[in-house]
């Protein structure tokens, strides 16, 4: 739309020239290279028009996609230099060209956004697209037919590199389960697989994959960060949205969601609800090849969540703003077990058990930002505090044994976490770059309380002892700095930065039946580099090297001395000697334009030292039960190749592959053997979106998986295969969509293992359904790009420092 635009003023313009004008052009040069003002990116497209002191149009030019500009044959003499494009002020300069000075060099012109004349209508993309950045690959969601009625986490199955096991909830990013996930660029006190399912896809503009983040980022997340920037409405007047739909499969899944928005001179006023609830089953069996044991594990999870955003945006003046917005996430959850095990075809254990959990998270956010200049010198203060309470009430039942208290007994969990930032970021542009400074104060709490009447097994008089109440509380306080520098020198690029962080932890833990549980603490100083170079040969071609430093710290259940019952034949317990992996991260990537789309290939190494791992004993006390914990070893290496693509085949049909392999070392104790297995990962997918009519398109999308093995189980390959469908109505303002996600019912997770016990296994998931959608845009009012916090496309790249 921008491109069309701005070719078209261009025409315009110089066609007026033509008929009208007649002045004598010249052997005057002129150039120079326009970027945002607030995100430093290059603006192509943009309209240069020149005129002379008559104020007559005598000639023009567009920059290029890297905003570079040069305009020749100009007339030695005074000249009046307009810089216009849609969405942003309109600069003028008086320039002079002479035979001493023929060549004049506008160097860099920061651009600034225009929140209060120009207006653009939002188009936004059928399908998804890639851009690549110095730092990150930003993926816009667009209106993907494959995503729509999904939850974010089902979402993240159509991005590159991700790959999310939905029986665990697991996120792997590059094979790795270790990825930082963040909304708007901020933590969660949520587990990642529980915030995102209450997150809908249709509230996400884009997914920025940031596999080596640089020095303003946190360096916690050994793979990275995943970031998913939220959509926010600032048109005009009063605007909203409204989406429902129902997901049938075994259970029968309504969704809803209501977006709000009203601009009127210095304020814009936003809100947001979205909710979700149903049933979802999963079934499990295992069988023991050593023993005619068999146990069949079925999981009913009923969930109902709520989503609520409100905030406001308060523009002082063109230098000051003020930002304010809370978000509340609520999910009643019953949780529901039934396990069978059998013994030579005899039943031996029979319990229903539920877990009832009221979980709510409630976060605000200021943001006070101020412009020194419109050169992008600008100095931002951000304060974000969350608290989360996820109180749990669990009654487990035996049939066979119902006297045992091993197995027959009551819980009552209380747990409350919170993080408190204070977050300052400083940007001053230098010659040629940007130079970036910044300081963060990071507080998190977190408050276990467990209350049992629970025994378990020991090898003495008497066979039981009570498991005993406990709680912890486990502090954590991280104070930073950074310093971050970019510049460019024609067709390179550079960016390197070094982030200072004193860490310190403190852990107290009791229990009323174990003793000697010391106090847990640690104090770290700790320096992260990083460090980026582009070459970009041309606009089609570009190249890329990173590298940074990463850490994983040891979480509580790592390192808790309390043991934990995880599940009638698994206890786990933690290690207080725990030490931090630290990891070195290497890449490479290279991205191709062309007239038709894009694709990208890279390749990365990774190298973490004292890495954390997995032990797995046989209870002494139970030999069909299994003891897990901690510890760390040497180092592991991984490293990977990815590949993926968008092409345009015809008007009516896009195609977008994907493939992804990657080599990991996973090492563990099992019966205190070392045991150290190398995993090939490989993942490949391949979509189809295809343009019917006006009104209607289709996707036929496919995604798979190959076998995944670590040092304790050795997991199949599987192939899902989606279908969906939009149906445009009422004048393009609404739509119809149908989705069918696992088409042949193909979502079972088959293991085998051989430690601690040789057994083979099976989860089947409700994945397998049927989605029928409806949503309607309303209002008056255009779109103007402008977001909170003056970032391009409403990405946080500004808020580094707060990560």
């Amino acid at each position: 739309m921008k491109k069309r635009i701005a070719f078209l003023l261009l025409f315009c313009s110089l066609t007026i020239f033509s008929q009208k004008n007649n002045t004598k052009l010249g052997v005057g040069i002129l150039s120079g290279k326009i970027l945002d003002s607030k995100t430093k990116q290059p603006l192509p497209y943009v309209n240069i028009i020149c005129k002379n002191l008559k104020q007559e149009i005598i000639s023009g030019g567009i920059s290029n996609k890297k905003g570079e500009f040069i305009i020749k044959k100009l007339p030695l003499d005074s000249l009046f230099i307009g810089i216009q494009f849609i969405g942003y002020k309109s600069i003028e300069k008086k320039i002079k060209l002479s035979k001493e000075s023929s060549i004049f060099n506008l160097n860099t012109i920061f651009l600034e956004e225009d929140t209060t004349l120009l207006k653009e209508i939002e188009v936004v993309s059928e399908t998804s697209s890639m851009i690549q950045k110095i730092d990150r690959k930003v993926f816009n969601v667009g209106k993907d037919l494959a995503s729509a009625g999904t939850n974010s986490l089902q979402m993240l199955e159509n991005i590159p590199s991700v790959q999310v096991d939905y029986q665990s909830g697991n996120i792997n990013l590059r094979g790795n389960q270790n990825v930082r996930v963040l909304i708007d660029g901020k933590p969660s006190n949520l587990p990642a697989a529980q915030l995102l399912k209450q997150l809908p896809s249709s509230a996400v503009k884009s997914v920025e994959i940031i596999t080596n983040p640089s020095a303003k980022y946190s360096p916690e997340g050994m793979s990275g960060i995943i970031n998913f920037v939220l959509k926010k409405n600032v048109t005009t007047g009063f605007n909203g949205s409204f989406s429902a739909g129902i997901e049938h499969s075994i259970n029968t899944r309504p969704t809803a969601s209501l977006d709000l928005n009203y601009r009127s001179g210095k304020f814009n006023f936003y809100g947001s609800y979205y909710l979700d609830w149903g049933n979802f089953e999963t079934f499990s069996n295992f069988e023991r090849l050593d023993k005619s044991l068999n146990q069949d594990i079925n999981f009913l999870d009923n969930t109902t969540s709520h989503y609520i955003k409100s905030g406001v945006d308060y523009y002082i003046n063109k230098k000051n703003t003020l930002s304010f917005y809370i978000t509340k996430s609520i999910a009643d959850t019953d949780f529901y077990v039934n396990t069978r095990t059998l013994l030579n075809n005899n039943l031996i254990f029979d319990a229903k058990n539920i877990s009832v959990f009221h979980t709510q998270e409630t976060a605000y956010n200021l943001d006070y930002k101020i412009d020194f200049n419109d050169k992008g010198e600008n100095l931002e203060l951000e304060i974000n505090y969350s608290k989360n309470t996820n109180p749990q009430e669990d009654t487990n039942r035996e049939f066979i044994n119902p006297n045992s208290k091993v197995y027959n007994y009551t819980n009552a969990i209380k747990n409350n976490n919170d993080i408190f930032l204070v977050n300052l970021d400083y940007t001053k542009p230098i010659k040629n770059g940007t130079l970036e400074l910044g300081l963060e104060t990071r507080i998190q709490n977190a408050f276990n309380k467990i209350i049992t009447n629970q025994e378990v097994e020991t090898n003495g008089n008497p066979p039981t002892k009570p498991r005993g109440n406990s709680n912890f509380t486990y502090d954590r306080d991280l104070y930073s700095a950074y310093i971050n520098m970019n510049k460019e020198y024609e067709k390179l690029s550079f960016q390197a930065g070094l982030r200072f962080e004193q860490f310190k932890v403190d852990g107290l833990f009791s229990n009323t039946t174990q003793t000697n549980l010391e106090p847990y603490s640690d104090e770290i100083f700790s320096i992260y580099p990083s460090a980026f170079v582009t070459y970009a040969s041309s606009d089609k071609h570009q190249f890329q090297i990173g590298y940074s430093r990463r850490v994983d710290r040891p979480g509580i259940d790592q390192i808790t001395p309390i043991q934990e019952w995880n599940t009638p034949l698994s206890i786990s317990v933690g290690n207080r000697n725990l030490k931090p992996q630290f990891t070195n991260s290497f890449e490479f990537n290279y991205t191709n334009s062309f007239k038709k789309g894009y694709f990208t290939m890279g390749t990365f190494y990774r190298e973490t030292k004292d890495i954390i791992g997995r032990i797995f004993d046989i209870d002494n006390t139970n030999v069909d039960r299994q003891l897990l914990s901690y510890t760390n070893y040497n180092t592991s290496k991984s490293y990977g190749f990815e590949f993926a693509s968008s092409i345009r085949m015809t008007n009516w049909w896009m195609l977008r592959p994907s493939f992804n392999s990657y080599i990991q070392e996973n090492q563990g104790l099992v019966n205190s053997n070392f045991i150290q297995v190398e995993n090939v990962l490989t993942t490949a997918r391949i979509s189809n979106s295809f343009k019917a009519s006006k009104k209607l398109r289709f996707q036929l999308s496919s995604s798979y998986r190959g076998t995944y093995k670590n040092v304790l189980v050795k997991v199949k390959p599987y192939l899902l295969v989606n279908a969906s469908a939009r149906y445009s109505i009422l004048k393009g303002k609404g739509s119809l969509s149908l989705r069918a996600t696992d088409i042949f019912d193909s979502y079972k997770l088959d293991f085998s293992t051989t430690n601690p016990f040789p057994q083979n296994g099976q989860f089947t998931l409700e994945y397998s359904s049927i989605y029928f959608g409806f949503s309607y845009n309303f209002g008056s009012g255009k779109n103007r790009e402008r977001d909170r916090k003056y970032r391009e496309n409403n990405e946080t790249e500004s808020s580094g420092g707060i990560l």
